[in-house]
């Protein structure tokens, strides 16, 4: 009995486990509320465009020894600019111009990886590495996720508005444009934050789960925001414990924990609405 709980506890009595638990919840509060409105505006794919793109980023800032937090913003940021430059200016839909940009600067990234000689390995850049967090990282991300929750909470709002209907939000005063951009700056931000603990390929279930299952759990918006961050943080801290327990990887282990939460959801809103149905009325001839 006495081992069980020493194993049971275990976890909380290593500091690099406990550095994962504090990165991945820090991180996870500022992706779930993102989710929320890449749901809504169904931008889904914006957030695994700019997941991959930051890799060019991430090589130049290593070959001109710059840090490499910001190599990954500046090349997510210019995706999420290239992105909408192309859209407005072209008859190409926004899902085909996010496929051609972010899988065009993918490759890139992965060309000019193998090309430089680096002591950062591509799996971890790709799936994190939590487990091997120092306190700078942690330093980092946590003025990462405060800035970039910051911003989504001040202006959740106007955010809102804009997300719903940007011609209503332009006519009633809201700086639409700024907003727009406001809002890809962050998601660049966010996913550089990210990239230590989740990495590149992960991180982008961590954008678009909680608000999905929120978004089949809820009716109002101040409702799915909270829901959003129960989900991600509830699921970070167990994937992780988990992921100890049964000695696995930890990110991929967050990710399962999300799908499965998203089935149960997606399951009782199909149970609830064949509920309803059968109580409804018929309808009179």
């Amino acid at each position: 009995m006495n081992e069980t709980l020493e194993l049971l506890l275990l976890p909380f009595q290593l500091p690099f486990m406990l550095s994962a638990f504090a990165v991945t919840l820090m991180i996870a509060v500022p992706m779930a509320l993102l989710s929320c409105y890449l749901v809504l505006k169904g931008w889904s794919l914006m957030g695994d465009a700019v997941s991959h793109a930051v890799l060019p980023g991430i090589v130049i800032a290593y070959v001109v020894g710059l840090p490499l937090a910001v190599g990954a913003f500046v090349a997510g940021l210019t995706c999420a600019l290239m992105t909408g430059y192309i859209k407005e200016n072209s008859r190409i839909k926004e899902d085909t111009v996010l496929g051609i940009v972010f899988s065009g600067m993918f490759g890139l990234g992965l060309v000019m990886f193998v090309k430089v000689e680096s002591d950062v390995h591509l799996d971890h850049i790709l799936f994190g590495d939590m487990l091997g967090i120092l306190p700078f990282d942690l330093i980092e991300t946590g003025i990462i996720a405060l800035v970039a929750t910051a911003f989504l909470l001040v202006l959740r709002k106007d955010l809102l508005a804009n997300a719903f209907d940007s011609q209503h939000a332009r006519a009633i005063g809201l700086p639409v444009r700024i907003l727009h951009y406001g809002l890809l700056a962050v998601l660049s931000l966010t996913v550089v934050g990210a990239l230590k603990a989740v990495g590149i390929i992960l991180s982008v279930a961590m954008l678009v789960a909680p608000g999905a299952i929120a978004f089949l759990l809820t009716r109002r918006f101040q409702t799915m925001l909270i829901v959003a961050v129960l989900v991600a943080t509830s699921a970070t801290f167990f994937g992780i414990y988990l992921s100890f327990l049964i000695d696995s990887a930890p990110a991929p282990t967050i990710v399962l924990l999300m799908s499965g939460m998203f089935i149960l959801a997606f399951v009782r809103t199909v149970l609830q609405t064949r509920a309803t149905s059968r109580q409804a009325p018929p309808v009179q001839q």
